[in-house]
Order: structure tokens, then C-alpha cells, then sequence
């Protein structure tokens, strides 16, 4: 999918949708697009597949998500509801539940109709057309999946329902919605090309290895670990479902000019601004202000930093660390330097010069010290700012960027794989290369220490794992679904997030206490079906505890 044509998509819907009545039955008007008269070429089915494409997700909730999770707060406002959540005080008049249960079913909508009109297109290659409905049918089985992962049970909808008929709809239980999630994403898979058989100008578009890999995230979610194992080895040192690699440099991983890389097996698509209107510009809200931030409304948490290893490959608790509270930063695991901006950091600017961060209070020469933790400023709440998805191309005054997001890479196929063999009771030093030495080898580890397989309990190579899933993601969006499939949501959402040790003494040691968090296992785990859902449809019934 060409990133400049992108935005020639927004107007097809809308052209199926306000059908136009006719005086008499036999009669097509000709002077505007109808029902009867628009599913006439190529391209136009096409657009409404690009519309598919838009409504897959958006940058919004790709950032702010993390903020749901122990690895970011949201400090400034109440973003995509993620402050209300994080803080157990919300219920289901909540916007953010109404507004993403509606984009999703907005984007099936688009899905149904494009599947149930695209037959009508005569003069369409029947190859062209196989691998389209395909591509419409991995983005339906994406939508249901965040729909089932969020709310449990949830309508199943395979047609364009009319006005009436969504008014009287009820919910699908949650395995029947994930039997036709995997169900769609087998039938998608048998149609969709390999990664290397895209042409350039449909890159980005959904191909075998990533209905592959989602279908895997699928299973991983609902701890069918041996059936993960199987999705996954067709993608790991194999080339029938598409060639995946690690990109050589975890940093590079997330620039511009290596989009579409090795790694990267399905992400959002978006063009600069200088080429169109599907940009974003979140990432100003997470840069320090020093380098033209303009708030700080999204900050990594000390927990996050805290879980990155030290070049030995050990936690910053374990005996033989070497870790220095009085100088934490020094020899950490790399990717936190890529990740999270901190105290003293070095901030590579556009043309390669690198502009000090300060933020710790009192430490900044300049006299406006901007990025200097300071209570209720506009500075961030934890003393930390954001690197990752850092786009040097982006506009400098807002940080507008066409930069990519990615939401599956191959690197979380990799890591799957290891979660799945570790939970089978079957990790081993051959799984342990494959998987947890070639990434950490990528993010630039070389000592043994780190790299070689360790001779650690159960339960111990289980906190390895999923430790591994948190830094190799950190910013990603990816740990609130993590902790919630693992059910740990209420030990580590529960109390206090916190920021760099710039609060008081005698104070949780003089980390800054940033955020009170509360989560009620009895209900969390399942979001509430939104108010205004209900009240327009009485058969949709309510989520245990809302």
C-alpha cells in the first residue's frame, strides 16, 4: 500500500453508505456514486480496502496505551482515557470505551461491506480479488481480536447490518469469537502473498507471515501454548509463509529510512507531511521540552526503567550486578538508552549534535532548565522522557512524522516462541539461541553472562521471559496486554508508579511518587460494555463487577 496513496481513501464509505433512492426501480442514477453503480473498477474497490487499512488502529492509542500499563503515566490531561483506567476510576460512561468499541466496529463495517460488494467489480483479475478479500478478512479478524481481548464477549458480526438489526444484537461468547478470529486468519493466510513477493508499491499491506504471526498473538493470549509453538515455527527459519530477520540495530529498527525492514511484519501506515494529511504528531507530548517538546503528557516509569538488565544480564537487585544507585544509567541493557530519555542523556539531534538533557532539579546550566523535574510544571512527572519512535525527519515545530508504527515485528515471534517452549516445560539451550541470545545479541550484549543459557528454576526462566518481552517492548503498547493475560494486573497496577529518585528522602527512598494506581482483579480484566452501547441495544448485556 503505497504511503502516498494513503489519503485518497477517506471518502469511500461515506459514497457506499448515503445510497441515493431512485423514483423508479429500474433507473441507476449516473451523476453520483450509489449502491447500484459504485462497485464498477479496480480502484474504487480498492479504496474502500484502504479505508480498511486507516481503521486498523491509530497513533493515539499506540502511544497512550502504555500508560494503561506499569511502564508509563499519563500525568497531563486524560489521553484516550488511559489516566482514568490506570487510576480504577472509570466506568462505563468512559469516552475511550465507547469511542474504540465504535472504531472498531466501524472498521468491520468497512470489512463486511467490501466483502459482501467486491464480486460485483467483473472486470477484476480473480487473483487481485482472492488476495483483497483476504486482506479484508485479516483486518476483520484484527478487530475482533482487540474487541474479545478488551471485553470478553462480544457481537459477532460477518454482514452489514442494517440501522435496526444493531439495535437488537446480542453478545458471542468469547471462544466462538476467537474460533472465527483463527478461522479468518487461516482462510486469509491460504491467499495472502509472502513479504518478498510484494511489489514496492504495496508494501505495508497484510501478507501470509503476518496473518501467521497475529494468529499466533491469537493463541499466546489464551495460553494454547502448543498450538503458539506451531504458528511459530513456520516463520522462524523458514521461508514458506515469508523471510523475517532481526534488523542488525534495535535503534535503526525504529528510524524512517528503514521502514519496511526485515523485522517488521505489519504496522501502520503513514506518510510525512510534506507528501499528505496522514501524519501524527503525538511524539511532541513525550520529547523533552529542550529539544521542542511541547508537554509532557506520556512518561516511562521507574518500574520500566528498573526492569532493564545490566550488560551482565543481571536484574539491578540481583547479588553480582554491579549496579550503582548513585549512577543507575551506566552499563544497562542498551535498549534503554534507545528507549527512555533520563538524566544526563545524550539526545541526538537531526544533524548528528547532541543536546544534554537535564533532568534532574538544579542540575541544568541553562536557566530555564526545561526538562528538569519539577512538580505540576508542564515537565514530565517522572523525570523521564520518551526516545523510541524518535523520528529525526519530523517536522520540528510539532513532531509531525510519517514514520510507521509497528504492530507486529518478528522479534515478538521470536519471543512467543520462547514463552510458548518455556511454558511446555521444553526451553532449552537450542530454544534459548534462537530466541532470547539472538535478541539480546542484537541489542548489543556481548557478555557470556548475558547471552549464554542459564541454569535458573522454572519459575526463575519464566520472570526471565517475560521480563525479556517487557524491555524488547518497552513503549510499544504491548505490556497491558502482557500483564493481563498473565493475570498480574493487580500486583503491578496496584500502588504507587514512580519516577526517578528526585522526590523526597524519606519517601519510598526518594523515587518520586507519581501516580496512585488501583486495580480490582473482581472486574479489571474485562472492560465494561459502554454506556451508550447499551442503552441503544438492551440485549447487550453488562461485564461481571460494572
Amino acid at each position: 500500500m503505497k504511503k502516498t496513496n494513503i489519503n485518497k481513501i477517506g471518502f469511500a464509505l461515506m459514497l457506499i453508505t448515503s445510497l441515493t433512492a431512485c423514483k423508479k426501480l429500474d433507473l441507476v442514477p449516473t451523476n453520483k456514486f450509489t449502491d447500484a453503480n459504485y462497485w464498477t473498477t479496480t480502484d474504487k474497490a480498492n479504496n474502500v480496502l484502504n479505508t480498511a487499512y486507516s481503521q486498523i488502529s491509530n497513533s493515539g492509542y499506540f502511544f497512550s496505551n502504555e500508560a494503561l500499563s506499569d511502564n508509563a503515566y499519563n500525568g497531563r490531561g486524560d489521553i484516550n482515557g488511559v489516566a482514568s483506567i490506570a487510576a480504577g476510576t472509570y466506568d462505563p460512561s468512559l469516552g475511550r470505551l465507547k469511542d474504540e468499541w465504535g472504531y472498531h466496529y466501524s472498521g468491520i463495517k468497512t470489512c463486511n461491506i467490501f466483502l459482501e460488494n467486491v464480486d460485483r467489480v467483473a472486470s477484476m483479475d480473480a487473483n487481485l480479488k482472492a488476495r483483497m478479500k483476504a486482506e479484508a478478512r485479516f483486518i476483520r479478524a484484527w478487530h475482533y481480536f482487540m474487541l474479545e481481548t478488551w471485553w470478553g464477549d462480544v457481537p459477532l458480526i460477518e454482514k452489514d447490518l442494517t440501522i435496526e438489526e444493531s439495535k437488537t444484537i446480542a453478545r458471542t461468547p468469547k471462544a466462538q469469537v476467537i474460533d472465527f478470529v483463527l478461522s479468518e486468519l487461516d482462510a486469509a493466510a491460504a491467499d495472502l502473498p509472502v513479504n518478498t513477493a510484494l511489489p514496492a508499491e504495496d508494501r505495508g499491506r497484510a501478507t501470509k507471515g503476518a496473518a501467521i504471526a497475529l494468529k499466533a498473538r491469537v493463541l499466546l493470549y489464551e495460553n494454547r501454548w502448543a498450538d503458539v509453538v506451531t504458528e511459530t515455527e513456520k516463520l522462524i527459519g523458514k521461508t514458506d509463509y515469508g523471510t523475517y530477520s532481526l534488523f542488525p540495530s534495535y535503534e535503526g529498527l525504529f528510524l524512517s529510512q528503514n521502514e519496511y525492514n526485515s523485522e517488521v511484519m505489519f504496522d501502520l501506515q503513514y506518510i510525512p507531511p510534506s507528501v499528505g494529511t496522514r501524519f501524527y504528531t503525538d511524539f511532541r507530548d513525550m520529547a523533552p521540552l529542550s529539544v521542542n517538546g511541547r508537554l509532557n503528557a506520556i512518561a516511562p516509569t521507574q518500574e520500566l526503567v528498573d526492569s532493564y538488565l545490566m550488560l551482565n544480564g543481571k536484574r539491578i537487585g540481583q547479588q553480582g550486578s554491579e549496579y550503582n544507585e548513585n549512577n543507575p544509567y551506566e552499563n544497562r541493557d542498551p535498549r534503554l538508552t534507545y528507549t527512555v530519555v533520563y538524566h544526563l542523556y545524550q539526545w541526538k539531534k537531526p544533524d548528528n549534535s547532541i543536546k544534554v538533557i537535564y533532568t534532574k532539579p538544579g542540575t541544568d546550566p541553562d536557566q530555564a532548565h526545561p526538562d528538569e523535574y519539577s512538580p505540576g510544571s508542564i515537565t514530565s512527572p517522572t523525570g523521564y522522557y520518551t526516545r523510541k519512535y524518535y523520528d529525526p525527519t519530523s517536522n520540528a515545530a510539532d513532531f509531525g512524522s510519517g514514520l510507521n508504527l509497528i504492530l507486529i515485528r518478528y522479534a515478538d515471534v521470536l519471543l512467543m516462541y520462547a514463552e510458548a517452549k518455556m511454558e511446555l516445560g521444553q526451553m532449552n539451550a537450542s530454544v534459548w539461541d534462537q530466541t532470547i541470545k539472538a535478541i539480546r545479541s542484537r541489542a548489543g550484549f556481548s557478555q557470556t553472562t548475558a547471552l549464554n543459557y542459564p541454569s535458573v528454576s522454572d519459575s526463575e526462566m519464566r520472570e526471565i521471559v517475560r521480563n525479556e518481552r517487557r524491555i524488547e517492548f518497552g513503549m510499544e503498547g504491548l505490556r497491558i496486554f502482557d500483564i493481563r493475560r498473565w493475570k498480574i494486573a493487580e500486583d503491578v497496577l496496584n500502588g504507587w508508579a514512580h519516577g526517578a529518585k528526585f522526590g523526597p528522602a524519606g519517601v519510598d527512598d526518594g523515587y518520586i511518587r507519581a501516580n496512585q494506581r488501583t486495580f480490582d482483579p473482581s472486574k479489571g480484566y474485562l472492560w465494561p460494555i459502554p454506556r451508550d452501547e447499551r442503552a441503544v441495544d438492551p440485549n447487550l448485556t453488562q461485564n461481571p463487577g460494572w
